[in-house]
C-alpha cells in the first residue's frame, strides 16, 4: 500500500492540503495518509502524528519562545517518516518549518512536493537554493510565481489558487442577517483579526477602538467570524466575558460567530482584514476591505531590512497596484482603521473603484481552475515515475 506524508502548519494550508488529499483519494484509491494535520486534514482521513495547532506562530521574534516545542514536533514527524517510509511527502506552506522537514526527507530519499510557494521573491531569497536541491516539485498558487522559481531552477508548476471557484456564501444576505439578528437597514462590517491566537490578540485592541469610533459616527452591524484555530472561546477569554456566542463583546456592537467567514464577508459592505489568506478570500468574494498587520517591534525592525516588495497585501501584489489600503505596524491604529472604514462606507464611488480592482484580482486568480485536481495529477505523475510538467 502506498503511503503519503501530508503536513500543514496553519488553517489555510490545512484547507488546501485537504482538497488535494480528496483528489488523490479519487485518483488513487487505497493510498494511506499520515502527518501533521489540522481539522480539515483529519476530516479528510489523514492520520495525525502532529497537531498543526502546535505550529501556529508568526513573527521573527515571537517564534523564539516556542522553538523547543516546535523542534519536538519536528522530530516526531521525522521519526514517523523514517518508521513508515512514505512514497512521497506533500508539505504545505509554513516554510520555516517545512523547508527544514524537506531537507531531512530528501536525505531519506523521499520525494517532496511543496504546495504554496515560500515568498522567496519577497525576502530570504537564499531559500531558493535549498528548494532547488530538496524539492521534486513546487506547486505555486499565484500567477507571478512560476516564472520566478523556474528562472531560479526550481521545478515549478502553477496550479492556480485552490480557493478560486470554491469561495462562496452558503446563505443569502437575508438569511445571514436573520440568523444573527442583524439590523437590515445598517451596513455590515466583518472583523477578521487573523486565524492565529497570537496575531488576533495583537490586532484586537486597535480593532475594538476602531469599531467604537465607527459606531459613534454611524450605526453599523459588526460581526467577527472566529476561525477554527482561535474559536469563540478565545475571544470570550480575551474580553473576560462569560458568554459570547451570538452576544456582543462587552458594550461593543461586535457579534462573535463560530466560523461562517465566507458568509460574513460575502454579505459585508466592508471588511477589516488582517493581511493574509483572508484578504484573498475577500477579493474572490468582491468585498471592499481595509488591510492591516502588526508584529512585535523587533520583528518589524528586522523585517524591514529583509523584505523587498512594493506592497504587503497579497491583493495589491497580485493587482500590481494599490487596490486596498494597507495599515501596517504603527499605522495600524483604531483611529486610522476607523478613518479608512468611514471613508469607504461614505463614498460609493471609491467602493465601486475598489470592487473593480478586486474583480481584476479575482480574474487573475480564476484564470486556471481546478487547482486541487492539478496538484493531485502532479503528485500522481511523480509516484508513477512521470515527472513531467502539468500544463
Amino acid at each position: 500500500m502506498r503511503k503519503i506524508l501530508v503536513s500543514a502548519g496553519e488553517a489555510s494550508g490545512d484547507l488546501y492540503a485537504s482538497l488535494v488529499v480528496q483528489e488523490l483519494r479519487r485518483l488513487m484509491p487505497g493510498v494511506e495518509f499520515f502527518g501533521c494535520t489540522g481539522p480539515r486534514l483529519r476530516t479528510a482521513g489523514v492520520r495525525t502524528v502532529v497537531d498543526a495547532a502546535s505550529l501556529a506562530v508568526v513573527g521573527l521574534v515571537e517564534v523564539i519562545a516556542h522553538i523547543p516545542r516546535i523542534y519536538g514536533e519536528f522530530r516526531k514527524l521525522l521519526c514517523a517518516a523514517e518508521a513508515e517510509r512514505p512514497d512521497l511527502a506533500l508539505l504545505t506552506d509554513s516554510p520555516d518549518f517545512h523547508l527544514r522537514v524537506a531537507r531531512k526527507l530528501h536525505r531519506q530519499g523521499i520525494p517532496v512536493v511543496y504546495l504554496v510557494a515560500p515568498q522567496a521573491w519577497a525576502w530570504r531569497k537564499g531559500r531558493v537554493k535549498e528548494m532547488r536541491r530538496n524539492l521534486r516539485r513546487l506547486l505555486c498558487i499565484f500567477p507571478f510565481e512560476e516564472e520566478f522559481f523556474t528562472r531560479h531552477g526550481v521545478p515549478t508548476t502553477y496550479i492556480g489558487h485552490p480557493l478560486a471557484g470554491l469561495v462562496r456564501p452558503a446563505l443569502t444576505r437575508n438569511e445571514f442577517f436573520k440568523k444573527h439578528r442583524l439590523a437590515a437597514e445598517r451596513p455590515l462590517i466583518s472583523i477578521l483579526p487573523g486565524s492565529r491566537r497570537g496575531e488576533a490578540a495583537r490586532h484586537m485592541p486597535a480593532l475594538l477602538d476602531a469599531v467604537d469610533r465607527i459606531y459613534r459616527e454611524q450605526a453599523v452591524n459588526v460581526v467577527l467570524p472566529a476561525s477554527t484555530t482561535t474559536g469563540t472561546a478565545f475571544f470570550q477569554e480575551y474580553m473576560g466575558q462569560e458568554c459570547i456566542g451570538r452576544e456582543r463583546i462587552g458594550r461593543s456592537p461586535i457579534r462573535v460567530i463560530e466560523g461562517e467567514s465566507w458568509d460574513a464577508m460575502a454579505h459585508s459592505d466592508l471588511a477589516l482584514a488582517a493581511s493574509g489568506t483572508v484578504t484573498v478570500e475577500a477579493a474572490l468574494l468582491g468585498t471592499p476591505m481595509v488591510t492591516y498587520y502588526k508584529v512585535t517591534g523587533l520583528s518589524w525592525f528586522m523585517g524591514k531590512f529583509l523584505v523587498d516588495i512594493p506592497f504587503y497585501s497579497m491583493v495589491n501584489l497580485i493587482a500590481g497596484r494599490a487596490v486596498v489600503p494597507e495599515l501596517m505596524q504603527d499605522q495600524m491604529t483604531g483611529e486610522n482603521l476607523a478613518r479608512e472604514a468611514l471613508r469607504l462606507l461614505g463614498s460609493g464611488r471609491e467602493r465601486e473603484e475598489m470592487k473593480a480592482g478586486l474583480a481584476e484580482v479575482r480574474q487573475k486568480l480564476s484564470g486556471r481552475s481546478g487547482a486541487p485536481e492539478r496538484a493531485a495529477l502532479a503528485i500522481q505523475e511523480i509516484l508513477e515515475g512521470q515527472v513531467t510538467h502539468v500544463s
